[in-house]
């Protein structure tokens, strides 16, 4: 038991301050989900900006992508479930491989924040389905959104499509 609490309070101080860092740089954002008052998930990532008319050119299509050069990081202090892959409490990077419609969602056991990308890390890859947004998005917004009890969907909307991947609860 004083294992589990030891593990709790150093994972707690861990993230506690990773968002405190997070927030001194301004290019970067954070995203969370609330489950409750004692179940989180929290995504860091980098704002990138694209030129609308020259996004093919920006945007590896096709590809292994961690925006603005370093992968987006998930944090989790309760256990979820994405795609086909149950992931417990822990840190993981989050890659994506954009297309001009659809975009895939990579979890990875790295922990690696050079941007390095390894294929033997990933957990899962998950299809992220996808809808057009109202207005074209010339920065990359990465958002979750509430949408069941026990389910948050991570949300990548740039350029003229919204991109979506369920986190639930295990």
């Amino acid at each position: 038991m004083h294992r589990v609490t030891s593990c709790a309070v150093i994972f707690a101080s861990l993230f506690v301050g990773g968002v405190a860092l997070a927030q001194d740089n301004p290019s970067d954002g954070t995203a969370t989900c609330n489950f409750d008052e004692e179940k989180q998930l929290v995504v860091q990532y980098q704002h990138v900006s694209v030129n609308l008319k020259k996004v093919a050119s920006q945007v590896p299509f096709g590809k292994v992508w961690a925006p603005g050069s370093k992968p987006m990081t998930l944090f989790a202090n309760t256990p979820v479930v994405v795609g086909s892959r149950n992931l417990g409490v822990g840190a993981y990077t989050l890659f994506v491989i954009p297309s001009s419609k659809q975009w895939t969602l990579i979890v990875s056991k790295s922990t690696d924040m050079t941007g390095a990308y390894d294929e033997k890390n990933d957990l899962v890859r998950v299809p992220m389905d996808s809808g057009e947004l109202p207005t074209p998005e010339a920065d990359l917004t990465v958002a979750f959104e509430h949408v069941a009890s026990g389910q948050c969907n991570l949300r990548l909307d740039l350029d003229k499509f919204g991109h979506f991947a369920p986190f639930r609860l295990q």
